[in-house]
């Protein structure tokens, strides 16, 4: 049973379990990517629902807007890469998808990595975004990410995923 509608989310009860479907979209991709130079691409955007500032790895909606054609998963992970880093990617790998919290949502996230990123636009996020974009030698990420948490960022979990793989 739907128990509220909103515009992009929905609160549905079913067996006693209430949890949220995220209405607007086919599913979520995030891209872990790195420069030639061995730098690693990360944003840094004020979420709401935590009411801080948040060091991510760029990621985003697949098919959630009507004035975009219907998109693959892949085609998305280039799309947000290139608007919210301005970095393209010629070729991205398929790593891992998931759930994002099984007992909270319905999502399943979706991980490419992208090599050799190259730096085409300013990036920034859309109109609806303020995004920061963090260069960051992968040999310093571990020590830059501690050094945000202790300025009172938060670390999205996600992150250290993403350095897992680069590093493996």
């Amino acid at each position: 049973m739907i128990l509220h509608k909103g515009k992009y989310l929905h609160l549905i009860c079913e067996d006693n379990w209430e949890y949220v479907k995220r209405t607007q979209c086919s599913g979520i991709v995030v891209i872990v990517p790195m420069t030639p130079e061995g730098k690693v691409i990360f944003v840094e955007q004020f979420r709401r629902p935590v009411e801080a500032h948040v060091i991510e790895w760029p990621a985003g909606l697949v098919n959630d807007k009507i004035s975009h054609d219907p998109e693959t998963m892949e085609a998305a992970a280039r799309r947000e890469l290139l608007e919210e880093t301005g970095y393209h990617a010629e070729h991205l790998s398929l790593l891992v998808g998931g759930p994002v919290s099984s007992g909270l949502s319905s999502e399943i996230i979706t991980f490419y990595q992208a090599l050799d990123v190259v730096k085409i636009a300013p990036g920034g996020g859309d109109a609806t975004e303020s995004i920061r974009v963090h260069e960051i030698p992968l040999k310093e990420a571990d020590l830059w990410l501690n050094e945000m948490e202790r300025k009172g960022f938060l670390v999205d979990p996600k992150v250290y995923v993403g350095l897992y793989f680069l590093k493996t």
